[in-house]
């Protein structure tokens, strides 16, 4: 019970009493005046009300300045209220502003991922194909020789051989450390690489790893000469199996080597992939990445004089990293990704001819192990030669 009400309670009841005594004195009249102590206590008591009139009187006025300064205070904290709400409605319309961008970026991304944009075509000249429209395969599966012994390792056909080389068939496992390599194995035919038999080894150096030898599971075969990452170097190694000799061409200074610019997928990091090798219609690329070019692919076509020399170079915007292999088709770079266990994705493309770069491919490519270690287009049979988990497969490319 708040305080004015128990001085208007106690009012009440002290006028009441002042009734009934002023009734008691009636009663006693005799004619003359009210006895004088009769009288005396009802002045007492007109005092007593008179002071809590004075201090209901003072209370009244206290709780009419709190009212006052709350009715003041409420007006402020409602004009306060306005202004929250107003800043509410801004920022509400703000983020709803922003939502309606992130949900149109959201159903631009959904667009581009459900789109089935065709693959770019590959220009006439010496290659004519069209579009590439499928991954088809595996049409070869099998173990080599060295069973599940080798994780990483490559093999294919020499892309421009000598004659009568034409069905030749090399391997190179990475017998150190699934990262280095110091003699390359050659088959008479399919059949016999499949079997394991009737090899010819050619050895780079007697030791493992050591100046000049393999680093790394991308290299190609072109012209009787194996071109690979040269062993601890930022450097394009050319081993000529004729006169078993290495000849060495630099790549800018910022390549990353050593593991810097590896190929990658969530799971895994293919170590010592930080160049990749290609083979296409007109020649011998290296896919690698600079710093200065912030860690994103750089093509240079290798020209195959001996010493090899560094020829024309296109940067793009494809972040290493986020592929797991590339191959060249006709002048165009296509680049894969890991999908999951089952499948390997190519997603992105660039064109050495108009210097267009796509990220819309959705060409799957159906595995049976999990990792691709190697892989690298032939132009002489249109198949893709991959290394994986320790089998050697191949794959057909489908153009229309």
């Amino acid at each position: 019970m708040i305080e004015i009400d128990r001085l208007v309670l106690g009012l009440q009841h002290r006028i009441r009493q002042l009734l009934d005594n002023v009734s008691m004195l009636e009663k006693e009249d005799n004619g003359n005046l009210y006895a004088a102590v009769s009288l005396r206590i009802i002045e007492l008591e007109l005092a007593e009300i008179q002071d809590l009139l004075d201090k209901l009187n003072r209370t009244t006025n206290n709780y009419q300045q709190q009212s006052l300064q709350t009715a003041a205070e409420f007006h402020d904290m409602t004009e306060t209220m306005a202004e929250l709400e107003k800043f509410d409605s801004l920022q509400v319309i703000a983020k709803e502003h922003e939502n309606k961008i992130i949900k149109r970026d959201l159903e631009r991304c959904n667009e581009e991922l459900n789109s089935t944009s065709p693959t770019p075509t590959l220009s006439p000249g010496p290659c004519g194909f069209g579009r590439m429209v499928n991954v088809s395969g595996p049409k070869t599966y099998s173990l080599t020789e060295y069973g599940t012994s080798y994780p990483y390792g490559a093999w294919g056909r020499d892309a421009n051989p000598a004659p009568g080389n034409e069905n030749k068939y090399w391997l190179v496992v990475l017998t150190s450390s699934n990262v280095y390599g110091n003699f390359i194995r050659q088959y008479n035919s399919l059949s016999t690489i499949i079997l394991g038999i009737e090899p010819t080894d050619t050895y780079i150096s007697s030791s493992n790893p050591t100046t000049n030898t393999i680093q790394g599971s991308n290299m190609v075969m072109y012209a009787n000469a194996l071109y690979y990452n040269c062993y601890d170097t930022y450097s394009v190694c050319q081993f000529n199996l004729t006169t078993q000799s290495v000849s060495t061409v630099d790549l800018p200074s910022d390549t990353g080597y050593d593991d810097k610019f590896p190929f990658r997928h969530l799971d895994t990091t293919y170590s010592y992939t930080d160049m990749d090798f290609a083979t296409d219609e007109s020649g011998v690329y290296v896919i690698y990445a600079t710093t200065s070019n912030f860690g994103n692919v750089v093509i240079s076509k290798i020209e195959t004089s001996n010493p090899p020399v560094l020829g024309q170079t296109w940067s793009t915007s494809l972040h290493k990293a986020t592929a797991t292999n590339t191959f060249m088709v006709c002048g165009v770079l296509f680049a894969t990704r890991y999908l999951d266990k089952k499948t390997e994705q190519i997603f992105y493309s660039y064109d050495t001819k108009t210097n267009i770069e796509r990220y819309d491919l959705k060409l799957n490519i159906t595995k049976r192990q999990t990792n691709i270690e190697f892989l690298n287009y032939d132009p002489r049979d249109h198949l893709l030669y991959v290394y994986s988990d320790a089998y050697i497969v191949t794959y057909e490319l489908v153009f229309q």
